[in-house]
């Protein structure tokens, strides 16, 4: 009999030295060469005038663009390098996982007396450390270009207040914050996704007929908008902290 196997945490597929590649670290390194890839192509069909793709990548950018700058503001050309990527990276990186094969291809090992299947191939997002690395980039971002923006003295000052009893409490509120970010962001991400993967998995284990592909339509659109999510709240966070408070 079947059983099927679901595992939180990533799988090592290999390793360099001591140094474990998981399933969700190759799968990260697939999605930054396939971006890499329509880049180069699409920078280079660009200047002879020739292909689709560049048209394609050029409309999606714009409209990406224009969708940010209604958050951003002025502040849209310097921040747009940043989520653009955060964007591109998250998307692909939830479509990936629906692919064919992705999940599904590997190799046996036994774990506690029982043969599993562990996969070359998992959704990036699946895996709650590659969330947690891109909720540190996202927040380290807000903080540095909040010390750009106002300054050491005020970027310190939104934190420790002696001023008063209430500016003190609050300042403390703003520092739990700021490190609660870091778990929203992680944790909003890789809860969707993984619950996702796992929702395909019992459906494509019990009915892999037609029947999960209502729930893979389901899952390109969770993709899709917890990418946006990220993305948007990330400029949100950014706009507040570079703005002065009075």
């Amino acid at each position: 009999m079947r059983k099927l196997n679901i595992s939180v945490a990533a799988e090592p597929v290999f390793h360099i030295g001591e140094f474990p590649i998981t399933n969700s670290l190759l799968t990260s390194l697939v999605v930054m060469a396939v971006l890499l890839i329509i880049a180069v192509v699409s920078y280079t069909k660009s200047n002879s005038g020739k292909g689709k793709l560049p048209l394609t990548v050029r409309v999606v950018t714009e409209g990406l663009y224009d969708f940010l700058k209604q958050i951003a503001g002025e502040k849209t050309d310097a921040l747009f390098p940043l989520l653009f990527t955060f964007f591109f990276f998250i998307i692909l990186g939830n479509w990936i996982g629906l692919l064919p094969g992705v999940g599904t291809i590997g190799f046996w090992e036994y774990h506690g007396g029982e043969r599993v299947l562990i996969p070359f191939l998992r959704s990036p997002n699946a895996s709650l450390s590659i969330t947690v690395a891109l909720a540190l980039i996202s927040v380290v971002s807000i903080q540095i270009l909040s010390v750009k923006a106002l300054g050491g003295r005020k970027y310190i000052g939104k934190f420790i207040n002696l001023k008063s009893p209430i500016g003190f409490f609050v300042g403390i509120l703003e520092l739990i914050s700021e490190f609660s970010k870091i778990l929203s962001f992680s944790f909003r991400l890789f809860g969707n996704i993984f619950a996702g993967e796992v929702l395909l998995m019992v459906i494509m284990f019990l009915i892999p007929v037609i029947v999960p592909v209502p729930f893979l339509i389901l899952e390109i659109f969770v993709g899709l908008v917890q990418a946006l999510v990220f993305t948007m709240l990330t400029t949100i966070f950014i706009v507040v902290a570079t703005n002065e408070h009075h």
